[in-house]
């Protein structure tokens, strides 16, 4: 008897990573789409400029808690001269900034009016892969606990078909998203 497919949020037998398996069941995801683009983004997270680490939002589950983002190593940003010259290595800390925007946008998702959070708590960081120029990073998160004030998550970075990092992030509203600041 065949079993049903399992769902975005439930990690399937085949999802396997260095770590044991993915945050989500990637085989359940189109990585070719496009939910949201970097302008729609905007309207739900604050990042501009050099900061705006996401190209596009990928998946978003129905209830809003769970996700998928993509980020395109395009070789000119501001950190590719100087980590490391000659080998660039995406820094790891900003991979988990690219994760927390994404867990921000999906906190947005669930509110009336989007908030401006900040940083509470990183936990249990580990990096596993170097992500580089011209690969594509896929940011999985999972809010596993929200309120109107403050949110957890687990994040997860996929290149290539391996995990690059992981982490429990937490954040807090510290004030309404002016959205034209």
């Amino acid at each position: 008897m065949a079993s049903a497919p399992s769902s975005p949020s439930q990690p399937s037998a085949d999802a396997k990573s260095s770590s044991g398996s993915f945050l989500l069941d990637l085989d359940q995801i189109d990585l070719t789409s496009t939910v949201a683009t970097r302008e729609q983004m905007f309207k739900l997270i604050p990042h501009r400029h050099e900061m705006a680490l996401l190209d596009r939002i990928v998946w978003k589950s129905e209830n809003g808690l769970s996700g998928v983002g993509a980020l395109k190593v395009r070789g000119d940003e501001f950190w590719v001269r100087g980590h490391f010259p000659g080998t660039p290595m995406f820094p790891g800390v900003m991979m988990v900034e690219a994760g927390a925007q994404l867990s921000c946008y999906l906190y947005n998702c669930l509110q009336e009016t989007p908030k401006l959070c900040a940083f509470l708590r990183i936990d249990n960081a580990v990096f596993r892969q170097s992500v580089t120029v011209g690969q594509e990073l896929f940011l999985l998160c999972d809010v596993i606990k929200a309120s109107d004030r403050r949110f957890v998550a687990e994040i997860q970075g996929v290149a290539d078909g391996q995990v690059c990092f992981e982490a429990k992030i937490s954040g807090m509203r510290i004030a309404d998203f002016d959205q034209d600041a």
